[in-house]
């Protein structure tokens, strides 16, 4: 084939017969016909072919075209835009100690700051912070904490330990009238806390309503009551057990005030027979006890939630009258501001006044008649009907089902008073199952008292007691502590009070 001048065959490619007849045909133009023809590559051949139609994209063998880039100078070239600094780290929760504990020492000069120092620095001068600071104190701690701020771990045990428990009183005023500060050990910083105080004539029952309230049961042996009673030696003398103000706290956070009983005669006894001097703004015996009387019951009235009145029977006059004396000399509630004076303290929108219940002790089968119950509630209010203290609304024995056949508007009159019946025991229990009748079965049923037992009203009654509000006693909240120091500025204001001196020198 190559002799007869004929291209050497190829393979048949689609879409290239106009090529295969142009290649057949020749180029127009003069050929050298007497030179032999030169064998090509028929890839080659194709190539050009497709290159001299202007066909190249139909090639599929073609070589890529050098790419040209278009670029400006690099003095015409526009700047780049300055890359953005990276945002700042949120600002981490800070804790921090109080300043007393773990203080850093001061930077040396030319020390450079760490990078959260000025971080902080900068924040403190404009920014504000992303999130809130928060910082933990370790009140009464700081002895323990070393200079990293780490708490002794004993000492952070010991303060979360449960406060410690009482197991009988303490004075809080002494037999002499001075203030006693043993009592602080045991209060907490919290504001939870309830003061319930108590007044009333010698032998009525006092401390054993004290005990019972706060600690005791009935069950329990007398002598491991946590207010003292009186003891039958004392008891045969006619003398009285508390003197001044014993002081217990509960473990629901209840503070109870025991007193010495009001217008004592034992008392008045003791100093005169004992030729104790007495104050020299005090000329008789008798005026003395009446004015250290009339001082504990005015500091009951400016430090107590609940002031409890007992009586023995119904009803004395005297005391009403000794109430209203003590509430006439009363200090003021102290002012919000430092400058209060005289109609500041006469305000009526800052005076506080404490509730006041009057518990008839060892109250007998008829004083339970619904009858004579209407008119001790008629009679207290009025003999109380011009008094501030709060003596009716919060305390109902209606409430209690103790008279379940009763309507709740069948007193009319309704002030804050509760009867609790004798004591009894086992033995009386069983004294009166056997003397009721020659009829076996009778023995078998308890006897018929005409109201509910001892141990159940004295569980009503401390569950209305516990149940009182409790009102603010000065302009701020006071926790445990702060109550603490606030009686006892209250009560050597009671001491040197103007008021009372007056009253004291009116008395002769």
């Amino acid at each position: 084939m190559a002799e007869s001048g004929h291209s050497q065959p190829s393979m048949y490619i689609p879409g290239r017969s106009r090529r295969r007849r142009w290649m057949d045909q020749g180029p127009s133009g003069n050929l050298n016909l007497s030179e032999p023809p030169r064998e090509r590559d028929p890839m080659l051949r194709d190539r050009d072919q497709d290159r001299w139609d202007g066909n190249e994209e139909n090639s599929g063998y073609t070589m890529q075209k050098t790419p040209i880039i278009l670029a400006k100078p690099a003095a015409e070239r526009p700047k780049p835009p300055p890359t953005p600094a990276p945002a700042a780290p949120e600002k981490p929760i800070v804790l921090m100690k109080a300043r007393e504990e773990g203080k850093p020492a001061p930077a040396a000069e030319g020390a450079t700051l760490p990078p959260s120092a000025s971080t902080a620095k900068l924040e403190k001068e404009g920014q504000r912070p992303t999130q809130p600071v928060y910082q933990i104190q370790n009140r009464g701690m700081g002895a323990a904490a070393n200079a990293s701020g780490n708490v002794d771990p004993v000492v952070g045990q010991a303060k979360l330990m449960p406060p410690q428990k009482m197991k009988h009183s303490i004075k809080l005023v002494d037999e002499y009238m001075n203030w006693c500060d043993s009592a602080i050990e045991y209060l907490l910083d919290q504001t939870d806390v309830l003061v319930v105080g108590v007044l009333g004539f010698q032998g009525t029952g006092k401390s054993t309503m004290m005990s019972l309230l706060s600690a005791n049961s009935p069950d329990d042996d007398q002598r491991s009551y946590v207010f003292r009673m009186q003891s039958q030696e004392v008891r045969e003398r006619a003398g009285n057990q508390t003197s001044g103000i014993d002081f217990f706290i509960s473990q629901e956070r209840i503070i109870y005030l025991d007193t010495q009983p009001i217008l004592s005669p034992a008392i008045l006894d003791h100093l005169i027979n004992n030729d104790r001097k007495l104050p020299p703004e005090y000329n008789l015996p008798h005026t003395y006890v009446e004015m250290q009387s009339l001082q504990i019951a005015a500091f009951l009235f400016t430090v107590c939630h609940v002031v409890i009145v007992v009586q023995d029977w119904f009803t004395d006059f005297s005391i009403y009258r000794f109430l209203q004396t003590a509430e006439m000399l009363k200090p003021s509630t102290p002012s919000p501001s430092h400058e209060s004076s005289g109609s500041s303290g006469a305000d009526e929108g800052i005076e506080y006044y404490p509730h006041i219940v009057f518990l008839q002790n060892k109250a007998k089968r008829e004083d339970f008649c619904p009858r004579t119950l209407k008119q001790m509630h008629t009679v207290t209010d009025k003999l109380m009907m011009h008094s501030r203290l709060r003596y009716k609304g919060t305390l109902s024995m209606l409430d209690c089902n103790i008279f379940p056949g009763l309507p709740y508007d069948f007193l009319e009159s309704e002030v804050n008073l509760f009867l609790v019946p004798m004591m009894e025991n086992e033995t009386d229990e069983t004294i009166s199952r056997a003397g009721s009748g020659g009829n076996p079965l009778f023995s078998l049923l308890p006897g018929y008292k005409g109201h509910p037992n001892f141990h159940t009203m004295i569980s009503k009654l401390r569950s209305q007691i516990m149940s009182m509000s409790r009102p603010q006693l000065s302009h701020t909240i006071l926790t445990e502590k702060n109550w603490f120091h606030y009686a006892a500025r209250i009560w050597d204001g009671v001491k040197k009070s103007s008021a009372l001196s007056e009253y004291s020198r009116l008395l002769g």
